[in-house]
């Protein structure tokens, strides 16, 4: 009997690949094969993203993909999964019922082998709906199938979010903020070294919050010191660092834990302090200036990541002169830049979208652009350098080339290592020299194992 083969269209952030991955762990139970190509599925599952309109957007269009692969006859059934099921759910079974054959929400992943049709659906103590959003929270003991290289995971250390920034909708649909044990975090972090993984990446809207809704007063630098003694990890990543949450002790911690990469990623949104009154943030230029020295001195050599939004509602052009030249001050060696979308279930809603479609998009180019040049510079400055680069392979569009990351860099959202010279087998460990630059990326050559 031929097994069900499923494909995957898995859309938005890292924490909605870690629920993909969840789904397909229940699925591999059950047995299913998997395909990379949709059009060769009995099941296509649309994992979708709520985020902005952009993302919505983006959902939509691979659900009638995938709806047009039923209709030739190829693939048999479509699903839709995750946040646009969890915020529209009447909306989408309404305008697409004829296209869908089950939706699941972000508390039913483990109701995804009913939904592709190979059991009956089980009884839940968890309602569809909830105003309080989603309550899930996967454990170290739920079916996981990795959809990242053998080498490199993604573990969610807690879901939705307590805060009220006025721009966002996540915590109208993820729910409250709920951290995992202590733990069981450190149990799957075993689990994933014992099956070779050697790089984690700790995901959650505001990592730095973890544990105070336990009332553990360890919190995040705890964790980070009990991951630091896991076996055979390399590299741990801390992601999405809410500028508030963060403490002196957590500066500290990542700085003389032997694992944890001199990675801060700190989503600070703006720096003007009429702006990030707006968007119920709080601080200013000065405090993110103050915030960033902290963890130079603790880190050494740390790459500093943020992301910031342009246009909101009422931002002048001398609001964003003020972004600019933070940028300039701040010296940051990643940036992403998003134009502000005009969210329901936000605060921000009940603002004016005052600032121009044509206006938001020039702005965020003069950050692409302003960021771009500090961050060739710095490339410039690493020529000649040497570092730790972890080599996931050969380059997708020549075999020539094998390319890595530095613990600098992670995964999909920064630059990376173009390797010309020397071999090493991926999810390897290398010592790199660098030549010369390529944009965003460096160019170098093995001079040894790390």
């Amino acid at each position: 009997m031929s097994r069900t083969r499923v494909g995957v269209v898995s859309l938005g952030c890292s924490k909605n690949l870690v629920d993909t991955e969840v789904m397909l762990g229940h699925l591999d139970r059950a047995g299913c094969a998997f395909v990379t190509d949709p059009a060769e599925a009995d099941v296509v599952i649309v994992n979708t993203c709520s985020f902005i309109e952009a993302a919505r957007e983006e959902s939509v269009r691979a659900i009638l993909d995938a709806a047009s692969m039923k209709e030739s006859g190829g693939v048999k059934r479509v699903v839709v999964a995750g946040c646009m099921v969890q915020r529209y759910r009447e909306e989408l079974a309404r305008e697409l019922a004829s296209d869908v054959d089950a939706f699941v929400g972000l508390d039913e992943l483990d109701t995804i082998v009913a939904a592709v049709g190979l059991a009956p659906k089980p009884k839940s103590d968890l309602p569809l709906f909830d105003d309080r959003g989603a309550r899930y929270l996967y454990d170290a003991a739920t079916p996981r199938k990795l959809a990242t290289p053998p080498w490199t995971a993604y573990v969610k250390i807690a879901e939705g979010c307590d805060h009220t920034c006025s721009f966002c909708a996540i915590p109208s649909f993820r729910g409250a903020f709920r951290s995992r044990p202590r733990a069981d975090v450190v149990a799957e972090a075993e689990s994933l070294a014992c099956r070779g993984v050697r790089e984690i990446n700790l995901i959650a809207q505001d990592s730095s919050h973890y544990g105070r809704d336990r009332r553990d007063e360890g919190g995040l630098p705890e964790l980070l010191e009990a991951l630091d003694g896991v076996p055979d990890l390399r590299w741990v990543r801390v992601h999405y660092l809410y500028p508030n949450t963060i403490t002196d002790r957590l500066v500290e911690t990542m700085g003389r834990c032997r694992t944890v990469v001199p990675y801060v990623d700190i989503p600070l949104q703006h720096a003007d302090p009429g702006v990030l009154r707006r968007m119920r943030r709080g601080g200013s230029a000065e405090s993110h200036l103050a915030l960033l020295d902290r963890f130079r001195a603790a880190i050494p050599g740390a790459a500093l990541r943020s992301t910031f939004i342009v246009g909101f509602p009422g931002e002048t052009e001398a609001e964003f002169e003020a972004l600019l030249a933070f940028l300039e001050a701040a010296r940051l060696d990643h940036v992403g830049v998003f134009t502000y979308s005009h969210e329901d279930s936000t605060s921000a809603h009940a603002l004016a979208d005052d600032v121009p479609k044509a206006t938001k998009a020039r702005r965020r180019a003069r950050v692409m652009e302003a960021q771009q040049a500090i961050a060739f510079e710095k490339n410039l400055r690493r020529v000649g350098s040497t570092a730790e680069v972890l080599v996931e392979g050969a380059h997708p569009e020549t075999e020539h080339l094998l390319v890595g990351r530095m613990a600098t860099q992670a995964p999909d959202v920064d630059g990376q290592i173009l390797i010309n010279d020397g071999h090493a087998a991926p999810g390897t460990f290398a010592r790199v020299t660098f030549t010369e630059t390529a944009g965003y990326d460096l160019v170098g050559r093995i001079v040894g194992a790390a």
